[in-house]
């Protein structure tokens, strides 16, 4: 082992250069692996530490102890406690001070007309508490508000809304009321709690705009005197609470705020980030195996001397080895550190855009530096293994050979065993579609396609390149010809360089294909569903938003140009004790508006204790017209409804509709969702649309849309997605690319006698260049035609796998125009991996390369 050790580290000093692909393979790898740990960790540590900071005076919180979850969601809806019960809890021996807490949603509008946030995370309203180590909200300048109207905002809000003390503006509660700013506020020492946005009012205004009814709060905070701890104090308050209310200690309070942080954001966030490190770990194995592969080919004849001169196999093995052990921890060390850097370039790019960030240190556990490094030396080792192991078995007699090129081809075996995987990936994958909706047996063929792919690699590669390089032959003459005849010396080569390429493009080109199909969905879904003219919305998505006035659809349906005009609200209830979100609406209007499919029943017939329901939700609880159902609501109310009709399709108006009466006696804070709004016959789309706004804009100013504008802007979304998509795949492409680029430089070393005998007969350097610039982009162009292809087959399987395991009907759509650009991107690409090696091919000495053994 140690002659290995002496032997290894002398051949790394010989031929750095040999390895400088896969130590940048690596380095990127670990680097983005360890910089997304090391970030989260980071991310954690600052929510929990502005978490308690900025609940640090709360030792207890009174609440409703039940609460209703709907799928999707990880916090449910509570119901409400009675504000009186503050005095109640005042009174109890040991509490220094109680205060309601009354919370809902409130979108503030900017100095430029137009709202802020809402854009996923929440946009919160709320009553300024007075006591100020209750209040998680800091002043920071100006004042609390003391009378109708005023508020005080987060800081950052301010910042991103160009707003100021004294300035006065509009907050949609939905219903718009105009407050005048008098104070900014921090939370947790930040301008805000991530782009959460916060607006306190008055007690008043906020039971007035914010609750269905005065007299009603999120929950009681509560402050212990001197000398009672927290556990303390809840067991106190405990016996003097009504039936259906709990007390919980501060710290469990702002431990639940930091899991949903965790579990909505950052557990999303950074398996995102994990899943891409993964990709381009995948890809750099690919560009590691073949440096080891081609390098191991190049020494045949240095390894067959040492076997010759009494080195076992198990030496030689260990030999590469120990190569790759070397190359593998110094590139993870280094890695380590360009994490660490990438986790402190984002510390201080996030702040700039809105997202608190610590300014401490950051926070490097154990794991992140582990985990990562370990992946990096796995990895590299794990690629060097069959290289290593195809050194240990060199024959001594091949010294004897003049040739160290690597001549292996596509063998039988290889062929039947791909086709094997082949069939057996497209049975599990239709089963997984077509005859079982599964994405999990979906997956799996996936996998199984991936794996036939790269198996059938070398098999597929010789017709790939004479194809592809048919052209070259015509266009580019022998300069042309050289460079097809050198990307089919060996196949299996080409295909493994090629793999790392297609990979990556297939990657790229099952999220193209995802999101196109994505987009027609959400086209296909308005275009079938939504029978209206124009849709009033407010521009937000996920989380955020505060929703529109319930109002506004009775004020618009009064204009002279507008036919019907129905707005769709939500509400939650559990529904045979699961939580279900409701459609709240008018289901006459609605089934005018929308096209619900065959409706069984009669959506006029609903009244104040009547439910509609999907198909599939009315087969789930063996449910017809005419059968009751017992729904729960968050105020504790238990009510008996009957099934009056049940409609096909569920997209835009959810799986359970009542009306608005039924659901006036349950709400908390009413909002609409949607507002679908149908012309008279006559009316022209920009007449209507014109008066529609001039309605709107008394109610907050929200997005007034036609159909296809409606339909467009909620895929906005996807292209967000895919923009992110595009920017860290191109990690993973890179990577593909440093493997071909050293993989030419290798096979230009190996080939050196070869360039300098073309030299020698007449051959121009700019003709060597082109030669080797054309290999490259030949083995780039196998690449991502296999990607382009294998990425198209798993979008579909990904669209058609969602489509069986989901409500909702998913359009197939293959993006001709995304999908040429990324076959342009590839061509491109392989042409500027070719550069470096095409240069130092045409810088060698033309005597001493025809000199070279």
């Amino acid at each position: 082992m140690t002659a290995s050790v002496r032997l290894s580290a002398s051949s790394l000093r010989a031929h750095k250069r040999r390895f400088a692909g896969t130590f940048l393979a690596v380095f990127l790898g670990v680097a983005f692996l360890a910089g997304t740990l090391v970030m989260g960790d980071t991310l954690r540590a600052s929510f929990d530490t502005m978490f308690g900071a900025a609940t640090s005076g709360t030792d207890a919180v009174v609440r409703s102890a039940d609460a209703i979850t709907t799928p999707g969601e990880s916090q449910g809806v509570r119901q409400p406690v009675d504000t009186d019960l503050a005095g109640t809890v005042w009174r109890v021996p040991g509490v220094a001070a109680a205060e309601p807490d009354i919370q809902g949603a409130g979108q503030l509008v900017g100095a430029d007309g137009k709202p802020i946030g809402g854009q996923g995370p929440p946009t919160f309203a709320g009553n300024w508490i007075t006591d100020p180590k209750l209040n998680a909200y800091r002043l920071a300048e100006g004042r609390a508000p003391l009378k109708s109207g005023e508020v005080v905002v987060n800081r950052g809000a301010a910042k991103k809304g160009d707003l100021k003390i004294g300035d006065t503006t509009t907050l949609r509660t939905p219903d718009p009321v105009k407050v005048t700013i008098v104070g900014l506020a921090t939370f947790g020492g930040e301008d805000g709690m991530a782009q959460v946005t916060f607006t306190g009012m008055t007690r008043a205004d906020a039971e007035k705009y914010l609750t269905a009814r005065a007299g009603q709060a999120e929950s009681i905070r509560v402050r212990a005197g001197p000398g009672v701890g927290q556990q303390e104090l809840v067991e106190r308050l405990t016996p003097v609470l009504p039936r259906g209310v709990e007390a919980i200690t501060g710290q469990e309070s702002a431990q639940e705020n930091t899991d949903m942080i965790s579990s909505q954001f950052l557990t999303l966030f950074t398996t995102f980030l994990l899943v891409f490190s993964g990709i381009a770990l995948l890809v750099a194995t690919f560009s590691i195996h073949n440096t080891f592969a081609i390098v191991v080919a190049q020494r045949t004849r240095e390894n067959a001397l040492l076997r010759a001169l009494g080195a076992s196999r198990r030496q030689v093995t260990a030999f590469t080895l120990v190569e790759a052990g070397a190359v593998a921890v110094t590139a993870s060390v280094a890695g380590l550190a360009g994490g660490i850097g990438i986790a402190a370039g984002l510390q201080a790019l996030f702040p700039a855009i809105g997202f608190p960030f610590p300014e401490g240190d950051l926070v490097i556990s154990g794991l992140s530096m582990l985990l990562p490094s370990a992946v990096g030396v796995v990895v590299c080792l794990g690629s060097a293994l069959l290289p290593a192991v195809r050194a240990g078995r060199t024959a001594p007699l091949a010294a004897l050979r003049d040739t160290a090129v690597d001549q292996s081809g596509a063998s039988r075996l290889r062929a039947v065993t791909g086709m094997g995987l082949a069939a057996l990936a497209v049975a599990v994958t239709l089963t997984g579609v077509l005859v079982s909706p599964s994405l999990w047996l979906a997956g799996v063929g996936a996998v199984l396609a991936l794996a036939s792919f790269v198996v059938l690699g070398p098999v597929a590669s010789s017709t790939a390149v004479r194809v592809l390089g048919g052209p070259l032959d015509r266009l580019r003459g022998v300069t042309g010809g050289l460079a097809r005849r050198n990307a089919l010396r060996s196949p299996k080569r080409t295909a493994a360089t090629a793999s790392a390429l297609m990979i990556g493009v297939a990657v790229v080109s099952l999220f193209t294909v995802f999101g196109a199909s994505l987009k027609a969905t959400m086209d296909q879904t308005v275009s079938r569903s939504f029978a209206g003219d124009v849709a009033v919305s407010t521009p937000s998505f996920g989380a955020g938003g505060s929703g529109l006035s319930p109002r506004l659809a009775a004020a618009v349906g009064q204009l002279p140009q507008v036919d019907t005009a129905v707005g769709l609200g939500r509400g939650v209830a559990e529904v045979d004790g699961r939580g279900r979100a409701l459609t709240v609406t008018d289901p006459v209007a609605l089934e005018r508006t929308f096209d619900l499919g065959e409706v069984r029943g009669s959506l006029s017939a609903l009244g104040t204790d009547g439910l509609a329901l999907t198909e599939k939700e009315a087969d789930r609880l063996g449910l017809t017209t005419g059968d009751t159902a017992r729904l729960a609501f968050t105020d504790g109310r238990r009510e008996t409804f009957t099934v009056r009709a049940v409609y096909d399709r569920s997209e835009l108006a959810g799986d359970y509709v009542i009306a608005r009466a039924a659901w006036a006696p349950h709400r908390t804070q009413d909002s609409d969702t949607l507002l679908a709004v149908s012309f008279e016959d006559g009316v022209g789309t920009d007449e209507g649309k014109a008066a529609v706004q001039k309605v709107a804009a008394q109610y907050g100013n929200p997005e007034v849309q036609t159909r296809d504008e409606y339909a467009q802007s909620s895929a906005a979304g996807i292209d967000m997605m895919l923009t992110l998509v595009y920017a860290l795949l191109a990690l993973a492409v890179f990577i593909a690319l440093l493997g071909i680029a050293n993989t030419l430089t290798l096979a230009i070393h190996e080939r050196t006698r070869e360039l300098g005998l073309l030299r020698a007969v007449g051959q121009t350097r700019s003709q060597l260049r082109a030669m080797v610039r054309w290999e490259s982009v030949l083995v780039a162009a196998f690449g991502t035609a296999g990607g382009l292809g294998l990425g198209a087959f798993l979008g579909w399987v990904l669209v058609e796998a969602s489509d069986g395991a989901s409500d909702s009907a998913f359009a197939f759509a293959m993006p001709p125009l995304q999908l040429t650009v990324v076959a342009l991107v590839g061509l491109t690409a392989g042409a500027l991996a070719g550069l470096r090696p095409a240069r130092r091919a045409a810088r060698l000495d033309v005597l001493r390369a025809v000199a070279t053994e």
